[in-house]
């Protein structure tokens, strides 16, 4: 058995991309084997790069959604990290990473629905995609992610 504690954490960026009807964006990622589980766009931020720029990046790259569609509301106060379960330990992001570091950003769409394409970056990340009452955030994405969504959840509900 490998000993994962020392790995460091990935940096990463999420968006909680919410429409004029205070709804969230959730899409369902294509690599899910098992369960019915959604999540809001997130993905790693690359060296040197801007947290900003790394999450209108992972926005459209997840959901065509571009930077003209989005308002910038907020962004968490502290990273939010979770550790992967010991089933995913060595083998997500080529086994250098124990979990993931998480700076979250709160937007608002003011596209319409049409301008979302999952296919706008290949290889597309999710399969399918809705919008969502932000309260049931938690109960879609998957359990190990749960406190972190619940977190977010927290720190920009009057916002939304």
């Amino acid at each position: 058995m490998n000993d994962f504690s020392s790995l460091p954490y990935r940096p990463c960026v999420g968006v909680m991309l919410v429409n004029a009807d205070g709804k969230v964006f959730v899409g369902k990622r294509i690599d899910t084997r098992e369960g019915d589980w959604w999540q809001m766009p997130q993905g790693g931020v690359d060296d040197g790069e801007d947290l900003k720029a790394a999450a209108f990046r992972e926005l459209w790259e997840e959901t065509g959604v571009t930077q003209e569609h989005v308002k910038l509301l907020s962004q968490t106060r502290e990273e939010l990290l979770y550790d992967l379960p010991e089933e995913l330990l060595g083998k997500l992001w080529k086994g250098k990473y124990r979990g993931q570091r998480q700076h979250w950003f709160l937007a608002r769409f003011d596209g319409s629905d049409d301008g979302i394409d999952l296919e706008a970056h290949k290889p597309a990340e999710f399969c399918d995609w809705k919008w969502v009452d932000a309260e049931l955030l938690p109960d879609l994405i998957v359990p190990f992610k749960k406190r972190v969504y619940r977190a977010v959840l927290e720190e920009f509900r009057a916002l939304i």
